[in-house]
């Protein structure tokens, strides 16, 4: 972190606050933190980007996800398989990054945050109520199938998990926002965990500055999952919706070659 200017370190500490704190509300603080760590280290390479965001997420993660299980309590018998299956495919998806060349990762995260912001804008209330639409032995595939797939992407690329994960358990298995976030936030934590797994042996986090962006980010957590319990997310909508349009205007422009 020694070469980098106070000015990129504090522009990453604050994203990974942010970060943080978008994350334990409504998810996709990736979308944030991971387009900042592009934008602040352009030399560095996709697989080191994606383990310095992993670790700085795990650690923020966990507190927020610590603070829905004791609040809100969800069902094990989902959030169990969705663990397990979430982080097997972290793993395959984390062995999968290194094989990405940093050309191919900028576009990707582009239409992460085009596909996210715009679900986020369209769908305001989306998950107000639980109706569950499997049960038994459908439930628990829609389950796995979920965790492995979305599970896989986080491993690999990893801006919008934890959106995609409240997006599929409101749309596909019928939970309500709530109850949504708070399993999305321990299946989150595993795909991280699985993912570091495969990223630490590799060598490829950048310490000192992970571990800054790390204590941000758990505040940011913390803060997030206290908010959600007490408001709900609305009221960070259109702050999202910000953060998010300032990151694809600065990607898109970065891509275009106009900075």
């Amino acid at each position: 972190m020694g070469d980098l200017s106070l000015e990129v370190v504090g522009f990453l500490v604050l994203a990974a606050l942010v970060a943080g704190f978008v994350d334990a509300v409504v998810g996709g603080g990736g979308l944030v933190q991971l387009p900042a760590l592009l934008i602040g280290l352009p030399g560095a390479s996709v697989v080191q980007i994606a383990a310095t965001n992993k670790l700085a997420s795990f650690c923020g993660t966990s507190i927020s996800a610590a603070t829905y299980v004791r609040r809100i309590r969800p069902d094990p018998r989902t959030f169990v398989p969705l663990m397990v299956a979430a982080g097997l495919g972290a793993a395959g998806g984390a062995l999968v990054a290194s094989l990405l060349p940093r050309s191919a990762f900028d576009p990707i995260i582009l239409v992460a945050l085009v596909l996210v912001g715009g679900y986020v804008w369209f769908k305001p209330s989306v998950g107000e109520l639980t109706s569950l639409r499997f049960r038994g032995g459908r439930h628990l595939s829609a389950v796995v199938v979920t965790g492995l797939t979305i599970g896989f992407y986080d491993g690999a690329i990893g801006p919008g998990t934890g959106s995609f994960l409240v997006f599929a358990l409101v749309g596909l298995l019928g939970y309500n926002f709530l109850e949504a976030s708070a399993k999305a936030k321990l299946a989150n934590w595993a795909t991280n965990l699985a993912a570091l797994a495969v990223f630490i042996p590799q060598g490829a986090v950048i310490w000192d500055l992970a571990l800054v962006m790390a204590a941000a980010n758990i505040t940011g957590g913390y803060l997030g999952a206290r908010v959600a319990m007490a408001k709900g997310a609305r009221f960070v909508r259109a702050f999202f919706l910000v953060v998010v349009s300032g990151f694809v205007v600065r990607l898109g422009g970065q891509l275009l070659g106009w900075w």
